[in-house]
């Protein structure tokens, strides 16, 4: 038992250290802040042992949770190549809120990726990378330009033995290559989930995006809530 929890303490005591020093960067560096919220709820459904399909829907709330950023519909397939080794294709209907400028009001964007994913489970602690290349473009516009990036996703989640709250850490650096443009962000979340047996899982996170370029770079907080669920495949 005392095994167990030394090993909670030191994630808990990670995934502490990791949130205080996104938030305590200097505040000429970082002059731009906002506090935005995130909510999805996913479905998720195993046709066949190795292939999953989740489809999701999210909403985003900027200017510090009181204006819609963006929303979107997204369907991913997640198909498993041998254990721990995954690979995905996701494709991802974007309305987002356009509120600066002359011309004002909701684009509409497509965005696909596509997924390399590597799981390790030690005992009851889980980690993961996973590296990721997306390409957006907006519809109905013909010069605008395709925004293409790398992502690159590392996080690690701990089962606490007779706890229903497991936490989990994850750190994410975007690359743009559309012109070069190399990291342009970074993105640290703490978070916990709630499992219940029938009604699907509930998870709370907090989340930290850190622009790398510009002369007065963003810093973005998120408080995020989610919702998933899966089907079970009777066959």
């Amino acid at each position: 038992m005392r095994k167990y929890i030394n090993q909670t303490t030191l994630l808990m005591a990670l995934c502490c250290v990791i949130s205080t020093a996104t938030l305590a960067q200097d505040s000429t560096v970082h002059a731009i802040r906002d506090l935005e919220t995130w909510s999805s709820a996913t479905l998720n459904y195993k046709p066949i042992k190795k292939l999953e399909l989740i489809l999701s829907q999210h909403l985003r709330l900027k200017d510090n949770s009181q204006t819609v950023d963006v929303y979107f519909t997204q369907l991913t397939a997640d198909y498993k190549i041998v254990k721990g080794l995954s690979i995905g294709l996701g494709l991802r209907y974007i309305r987002e809120n356009d509120d600066q400028g002359k011309v004002q009001g909701y684009e509409n964007h497509l965005r696909w990726q596509t997924d390399l994913g590597y799981k390790y489970n030690f005992d009851r602690l889980s980690l993961k990378a996973r590296l990721r290349y997306q390409s957006k473009d907006e519809l109905n516009v013909t010069d605008d330009k395709v925004s293409n990036a790398t992502r690159f996703k590392l996080s690690a989640g701990y089962n606490i033995p007779d706890w229903k709250f497991d936490p989990s850490a994850s750190a994410e650096f975007f690359n743009g290559i559309t012109g070069n443009e190399g990291l342009y962000k970074i993105r640290y979340t703490v978070g916990t989930e709630y499992r219940t047996e029938s009604a699907g899982n509930f998870g709370l996170f907090l989340r930290t995006e850190m622009q790398q370029q510009g002369e007065y770079p963003k810093r973005t907080n998120v408080i995020g809530f989610k919702y998933d669920y899966t089907l079970k495949n009777n066959k």
